[in-house]
């Protein structure tokens, strides 16, 4: 843990850092003083000793019993929330599972989106958020790759709503989705070079047009810590 004097320095403890994002001496008003920021840890996941309570057991056995013990690589249970860890090349085998079995039932893929955890070796992931309209529940699919072989199973025949979502992780971070129907970037131009959410891709400042100002890059703006 952390604490933060009068005077808003940031006095960091352990793995944990607390107010505006690190800063200090300066005039943010934005009102994350309450902010803990968790460093990412490079070591394997751990999954959370079974059972897990809820109907979070009900879920695991259903995946297990259809798809067998090793497609969960690891099931974690934190704030509440499940996230089942799987293999990038069962993504989608697990999806149309996870929509087509009768005790399961998650005909909702939310979202799509891609994290950076520059300190593990396959780091960037991918995260899937699904919704059981049937029996009103929420689980969380993940999957992590490396950059020697940023490749991920398409889920777009199973949730089409995960067309532009994936290419959006394509565009930002580089995953390359195997199976999908158009993967072109959605966001950057198509002859950009780079991955704009990659943790070490730069960043810039920005030009101002008024009385020709430069706002300069985040990392500058701030004392991060």
């Amino acid at each position: 843990m952390s604490d933060s004097t009068s005077d808003g320095e940031i006095q960091p403890v352990g793995q944990e850092a607390r107010g505006l994002f690190g800063v200090s001496d300066t005039g943010d008003t934005s009102g994350f003083g309450g902010l803990v920021r968790r460093d990412p840890t490079g070591g394997p996941v751990v999954s959370t000793p079974e059972p897990l309570g809820g109907y979070f057991d009900e879920i695991l056995a259903a995946v297990r019993e259809g798809l067998g013990d090793e497609v969960v690589r690891a099931a974690v249970v934190d704030r509440d929330e499940l996230t089942i860890h799987i293999a990038p090349d069962r993504t989608a085998e697990v999806c149309r599972h996870m929509r087509d079995d009768e005790s399961l039932r998650f005909e909702l893929c939310n979202s799509v989106s891609g994290v950076d955890y520059p300190a593990q070796g396959t780091r960037l992931h991918v995260v899937y958020h699904l919704t059981s309209m049937t029996y009103r529940r929420r689980v969380r699919l993940e999957t992590a790759v490396g950059l020697d072989h940023p490749v991920v199973a398409s889920v777009t025949e199973v949730y089409p709503t995960a067309d532009w979502q994936e290419r959006e992780v394509y565009d930002m971070f580089g995953v390359v989705f195997e199976g999908h129907p158009h993967l072109t970037r959605i966001l950057m131009p198509d002859d950009w070079e780079g991955y704009p959410q990659r943790k070490d891709y730069p960043l810039g400042g920005i030009s101002v047009e008024y009385k020709g100002a430069h706002i300069p890059p985040p990392d500058e703006r701030r004392a991060y810590k």
